[in-house]
């Protein structure tokens, strides 16, 4: 019941228990198509180049940084917690001159705030985090692609901690370059990163094309300035993914399969029903902390619906109560980064753990390791004001 990763759906481990097939298998390239289609559905886009990128979220990060950024161009990253420094690091490792702009832990920027950064920075992107799990608040991106468009500057976002837990539409918010991962509202194991660019983002890239000597035929593109990765070469990327099957990587089947599991379900399910039930199992989590007496850490108007960082109380040991709710009742919770570690505990609700049976459970428990640690808690506070959010939410 942490940040992330959270315990993975049962039928996503079983469809990862599938026998390996060639990388061009007819099967196997079936699989990635229809990947390519479930994810359409879970990014809320039309976009043809949307797939995978092999590796953990950060895998996704950085290959569509990369790809994105030519050396010396300029980038704006506003940074409102851990992850935005993470973009940061990323963008000037590609050989970006990065422009930084910074709100406090727990805030978020204006739509107003982040245009007048861009007409003094006048960056060629745009790169922020959507939902940042280290502050537990969703920066809103709704009005900013249009900002964006105006100014003539392509929009990227990580959507890791966020996508399929929060309200996200990247086609109608204006997306040009979109990254997630499997481990938190998509329900499955790191080590897989969903992805989508918009024809605008893969015009850029693909000015960028450089096929690798090794693979390349008569007439193929080689740039003078290559992306300088070739694992992250999204250009090469599309083509392995798209109708040429350029040989580029040996697609992690494995996860492939996970991966595409967890589209499934989510398309199943409804991806708007999908975000209803993390704000409902977030709201009765949320209230459940505030019945116990526990004070919630930021701005609460815009907190994401699938995490809450929890004050920890004057006197208590953070890492002690997490380690008696782990030992005692197998339940995990988390503590942050910077300026909050050891000020915070992070509980989630998310995935295949955003359920009402997982919340009442973490509440329950966390009300008697808080009592043995000398804390003064409401008796019963949590677990009944929990209860109460799932009968409003039953009788509306």
């Amino acid at each position: 019941m942490g940040p992330g990763p959270v315990n993975a759906d049962p039928r996503v481990l079983r469809a990862m228990s599938a026998q390996l097939v060639g990388q061009y298998d007819p099967s196997m390239t079936a699989y990635m198509n229809e990947t390519m289609e479930l994810y359409r559905g879970v990014f809320k886009t039309t976009n043809e180049q949307t797939l995978l990128i092999d590796g953990t979220s950060r895998a996704g990060i950085e290959a569509a940084l990369v790809s994105l950024i030519s050396p010396g161009d300029r980038v704006l990253v506003p940074i409102f917690g851990r992850f935005g420094h993470l973009l940061r690091e990323i963008a000037e490792r590609a050989g970006a001159e990065v422009h930084v702009r910074e709100v406090e832990w727990g805030t978020v920027f204006t739509p107003a705030q982040i245009e007048q950064a861009i007409r003094e920075t006048k960056p060629a992107l745009l790169a922020i985090v959507h939902g940042d799990t280290s502050t537990t608040v969703a920066q809103p991106l709704d009005e900013l692609g249009d900002i964006c468009a105006r100014h003539g500057v392509l929009f990227y976002t990580d959507v890791t901690a966020s996508l399929a837990g929060n309200t996200f539409e990247a086609d109608a918010w204006g997306l040009d370059a979109v990254t997630a991962g499997l481990q938190k509202c998509l329900g499955g194991p790191s080590g897989s990163a969903p992805a989508t660019f918009s024809p605008r983002a893969v015009e850029v890239i693909n000015a960028r094309k450089s096929i690798e000597a090794g693979i390349r035929e008569a007439g193929d593109a080689v740039s003078a300035h290559p992306i300088r990765s070739n694992y992250f070469d999204l250009s090469m990327i599309f083509d392995y993914w798209g109708p040429k099957r350029l040989n580029h990587h040996t697609e992690a089947t494995t996860m492939l399969y996970g991966a595409r599991e967890c589209a499934r379900l989510l398309v199943d399910e409804g991806i708007d029903a999908a975000v209803e039930r993390h704000r409902l199992h977030g709201a009765a989590m949320l209230a459940g902390v505030q019945g116990l007496g526990l004070a919630v850490f930021g701005d609460l108007e815009h907190r994401m619906n699938n995490v809450v960082a929890v004050r920890i109380p004057e006197g208590v040991t953070g890492d002690a109560v997490r380690g008696e709710l782990l030992n005692d009742f197998g339940i995990e919770i988390g503590t942050s980064f910077g300026p909050l570690h050891g000020k915070v505990w992070r509980i989630g609700t998310m995935g295949y753990n955003a359920r009402k049976d997982t919340v009442l459970t973490t509440l329950a428990a966390l009300e008697q390791v808080l009592r043995r640690s000398g804390a003064t808690v409401t008796g019963g506070g949590g677990v009944g004001a929990a209860y109460e959010v799932y009968q409003d939410a039953a009788g509306s």
